[in-house]
Order: structure tokens, then sequence, then C-alpha cells
């Protein structure tokens, strides 16, 4: 037990440690990010969140349902799940204030907030399902190693492996490295000293581990709904690539850089959910 508590301890924080160390380049990068590097960080980020989506964690959900016998059926909690969760991210994004990347115009209801501060709530929203996608799976990889019983009933097995739950939170911290960069370096070319741009960078990755531990307290009550859970988390994600990265990534001249750079992204997370899992 005291071992998969720290696996667990320890796979929560790597996707923070991504992104503390992307806002630590404002350190480093004498210069602004020219806009190719940063529309190529944020395709590659956008591929990882897509197959981290599909391969861990709509298709864990819909094995885990097919698993309990519910046959052609099985795509149903995935369904309602992954919707659930676009839902969610759409109410957030129309409750809190908040600024994206390279816009003049703010969304959600009107605030006093500067600009600083909602561009930091902008990627904050966005790292809230990254954070729920890693404590799911480690949710699920502690409940398979584990003898639970909910309302007098023997919990389900998840069947999710230690390798599988390390190689979604690499994944995410891969891709929360150049987004830690991405809102650094940004904020001190308007003006912030690299202190404090750094520190903004990093605040908006606190909220992964946060939200993760939530989710692997929360999952232990509700245990049968674990495929709900994962394909919820997958629905976030989505709703952030679509509506905030894809945007991004293709904004200003034409280029294919963000593409290319979303392939390669998708390619490294399939791999390694494939590899370790």
């Amino acid at each position: 037990m005291g071992d998969n508590f720290l696996n667990c301890s320890i796979g929560l924080l790597i996707p923070f440690v991504g992104t503390s160390l992307g806002a630590a380049c404002v350190f480093f990068m004498k210069n602004n990010m020219k806009e190719m590097t940063t529309r190529a960080l944020t395709g590659f980020a956008a591929g990882v969140m897509v197959a981290a989506s599909i391969w861990s964690l709509l298709i864990p959900a819909m094995e885990q349902t097919q698993s309990q016998g519910m046959g052609k059926m099985s795509f149903f909690p995935a369904f309602i799940g992954f919707w659930i969760g676009i839902l969610f991210l759409l109410f957030l994004d129309n409750a809190v204030p908040h600024l994206h990347m390279n816009s003049s115009k703010s969304e959600g209801p009107k605030s006093s907030l500067g600009k600083t501060q909602m561009m930091v709530l902008a990627v904050t929203i966005h790292n809230i399902p990254e954070g729920m996608a890693v404590g799911v799976v480690y949710a699920g990889y502690l409940l398979g190693n584990s003898q639970i019983t909910l309302m007098g009933a023997l919990a389900l097995s998840i069947g999710i492996t230690r390798a599988a739950a390390l190689s979604l939170a690499i994944g995410i911290a891969i891709q929360n490295f150049p987004e830690g960069a991405i809102i650094s370096m940004p904020l001190h070319a308007q003006g912030e000293k690299k202190g404090k741009a750094c520190w903004y960078g990093i605040l908006s990755g606190a909220v992964e581990p946060v939200a993760a531990a939530f989710t692997i307290l929360l999952s232990k009550f509700i245990v049968p709904a674990m495929p709900y859970l994962l394909s919820f988390a997958a629905g976030a994600m989505i709703y952030v690539v679509i509506e905030e990265l894809i945007p991004e990534m293709s904004e200003g001249k034409h280029s294919n850089i963000g593409t290319i750079a979303f392939a390669v992204g998708f390619s490294i997370m399939m791999t390694l959910d494939v590899v370790l899992g």
C-alpha cells in the first residue's frame, strides 16, 4: 500500500514538474518565443491530448464496460461521460473570465481582473481536465490493486497498470513543458519581471495535482462510475483541443507547422501508451 501511494504521488506531480520547467525557460531564453515556435508547441500539445484521450481514457473506459458484460452497449458509459466532460468545460468557459493567448477580447463574465490574471485563468481551465485525466487513471491503478467494497458489493477490478498510468503522466508532462513556456515568456515580453512571469506559469499548472488528487478521492466513493470518469476527462480534454489549441496553432499566416507538430505529439503519446502500458 505504501509503495502504491508513493508511486501515485510521484505520478501526480510529474505533469506539474513539466509545467514548472517550461515556465523556467523565461530565465534562459533572451527573446520572446517566435510565432512559428509557439504554433508548433501548441500543435504538439494538442496531439498529445487527443492521443491521451483515445488510448488512455476512452478505450480503457469501453474495455471496462465490456468486461462487465454490456456487449454492444459498452460504448454507452463512454458516450455519456464524454458529453458530460464537453458540457462541463463549456460551462467553465462561460462562467470564468479568461483571456486566450494572442487575443485582445476576454471571454466569460465581465471582470476587473488584469490581462495577465485572465491569461493564467485560461490555461488553468485548460489544465483542470488534464489533472483529472491523470487522477482518474491513477485511481484505476489503485483500485485495481485493492479490495474495496461499495454498499456491500464487490468493487470493480479496473485493470489499469502502473505503467499505463505513468505513460499518461509523462505524456501530459511533455505537453506541459511548452505550455509553461508559452505562459511565462509572453508575460515577460509584456513587461512582467522574469520571476513573476515564471511564477504565473508555475501557478497555472498547480491546479493539475489538485484536480488529480480530488478525482482519486472521489473515485473511491463511486467505483462503478470509473468508465464515466475516464470518458469525462477525455471529453474535457477534447473540448480544450478544439476550442483553444487548434485555433491557436492555425492563426496567422498559413503554415503546416502546427499540423506536423500535432502528428508528432499524437505519435509520441500513442507510442508511450502502448509501450509503457
